[in-house]
């Protein structure tokens, strides 16, 4: 094996374990993205269900009495 052989195998060992370790980050974070979406999701919910309660209070305070 040459030294230019050498520094190219070891160039190319360099590139692909860096490729592995950006791979492995993406991963990471899309299992991170993956739950930041599930507990927003759950908030999101949450608010819908509160709103519901409070627009039917809302709109009662706006019904005449009497029918009129």
């Amino acid at each position: 094996m040459t030294v230019a052989q050498f520094r190219e195998s070891s160039q190319q060992s360099a590139q692909d374990q860096s490729q592995e370790e950006d791979v492995s980050l993406v991963r990471g974070e899309h299992s991170l993205d993956h739950d930041l979406v599930s507990e927003t999701d759950d908030i999101l919910d949450e608010i819908d269900s509160v709103l519901e309660e409070n627009a039917e209070d809302y709109v009662r305070g706006f019904v005449q009495k009497g029918g009129q």
